[in-house]
């Protein structure tokens, strides 16, 4: 039963997704942020003074724009009353943004809001080492020549050394990859399957594409210093085949790994943003929503070691008992794929009764249908830019609700530390 303060979708809007050193390289994360806010503003002419806060939610964070929803919101032309602030929870990171404007809307505190998210791979933040950092800090509180001299004496060749993001888990201190390596061990996947499922990533994104699925959603970005235009994602590969799958190798276990360069989601740059209001906000806007947002899950595993990635699984049968809901029971499947493996591994565990034992007080709620599973493609073909893949799931599952006619849809996604978000949508019109 809907209320006035029922929270709804009502669009999308994002950049094309580029590999990481193309066409986005010059710009700034809030710069590319900017392009998404404002395509969404001009395509739903919203009435952005009843705009009551915008999130951004980013993983890696450049230090001259730390709350880089505000800089973002700023720079596409929203004014300065509305407050923004910036989300960070892994690759989650724009999920949680969402999440709390559907809180702040269903409490009647805003009426509308923007969440959002942006990742740039080309703009990496690369620090000095920790030994120049402090001896920065020391210069600054006494710059005599005599400080500055027993400063730089006492620094090493490796001192001078750049410190790149390295990608891993913290705790574990293991990237993504080998993670996921280790839940392929632990619940059996092939890499036949693997590789079927790289495949047909990349096929649906192409089918998607020509078809015209994604043109409503993608905002044309202009960088000036290039003097170019980007209009449409470069990430899906039409050679993406089995024939040449086969032939890749393993590059995390290279023994006896299932996973390739091919079968992980790629670094990618790109922003994407979506506008939610209450239902009666809506209405008063004479906006048309494309879901109902229904309730959200935020989980996380036990075992790091071995079940990093299993957030969906962790976190879906939840939000669906919580609704009697089966997987049956819903149209549209979205799913984040950090890499083929860790979504075959994700299915599977959700139909294990072991597992359910373990997770979810004995309940499964059925195999989860892959042909209603990314149907217009996923991360593996369209890339990964991080917190802007979130919004992107969002808002694909918001349109192929009203496309193919469904009543319900999830979304959900894995991320680092062990954690899983799964939201749960409506057709407001089923």
């Amino acid at each position: 039963m809907s209320t006035p303060n029922t929270v709804v979708l009502v669009a999308g809007a994002r950049t094309p997704f580029l590999d990481s050193g193309g066409a986005y390289s010059p710009l700034m994360t809030y710069e590319l942020a900017a392009q998404s806010i404002a395509g969404l503003v001009a395509k739903t002419r919203v009435d952005i003074g009843r705009i009551g806060m915008v999130t951004m939610g980013t993983v890696l964070h450049e230090i001259e724009t730390s709350n880089v929803a505000r800089e973002s919101m700023l720079t596409a032309g929203l004014p300065a009353t509305i407050p923004a602030y910036t989300t960070s929870m892994a690759g989650l990171s724009a999920s949680v943004g969402f999440a709390n404007l559907c809180d702040m809307i269903a409490l009647g505190r805003i009426e509308a809001g923007i969440a959002g998210g942006v990742e740039s791979f080309s703009d990496i933040p690369i620090r000095f080492s920790q030994t120049i950092r402090r001896a920065a800090m020391k210069v600054r509180q006494d710059s005599s020549a005599k400080n500055i001299l027993k400063l730089v004496a006492a620094l090493r060749p490796r001192d001078l050394l750049p410190e790149m993001p390295k990608g891993t888990d913290f705790t574990t201190k293991k990237v993504m990859g080998v993670c996921a390596e280790a839940m392929v061990k632990k619940f059996s996947v092939s890499r036949a399957d693997c590789d079927a499922f790289t495949e047909r990533s990349h096929q649906r994104a192409l089918a998607a594409i020509a078809e015209g699925r994604y043109a409503d959603d993608i905002v044309p970005v202009h960088v000036p210093s290039l003097n170019t235009t980007v209009t449409h994602d470069d990430t899906p590969r039409a050679d993406c085949t089995q024939e040449k799958l086969v032939k890749m190798k393993p590059i995390f276990d290279k023994a006896q790994g299932v996973i390739t360069a091919a079968g992980s989601s790629r670094f990618t740059d790109g922003s994407a943003a979506v506008l939610v209001t209450s239902q009666k906000a809506a209405q008063s806007m004479d906006l048309t929503p494309k879901a109902v947002v229904v309730d959200y899950q935020f989980s996380a595993v036990k075992d790091l070691e071995t079940e990093m990635l299993l957030g969906p699984a962790v976190t879906i049968p939840k939000l669906l008992a919580r609704h009697g809901l089966r997987m049956d029971d819903i149209g549209v499947w979205e799913l984040h794929e950090a890499f083929a493996a860790q979504i075959l591994v994700n299915v599977a565990c959700m139909a294990r009764p072991e597992f359910a034992d373990e997770y979810h007080s004995g309940t499964v709620p059925g195999q989860l249908p892959l042909d209603r599973l990314n149907a217009w493609g996923g991360s593996l073909a369209l890339g990964n830019p991080f917190a802007a893949t979130g919004i992107r799931l969002l808002s694909t599952a918001a349109n192929r609700l009203q496309a193919e006619g469904q009543r319900y849809a999830v979304v959900s996604s894995c991320a680092g530390g062990g954690l899983g978000a799964a939201i749960l949508l409506k057709n407001p019109n089923a």
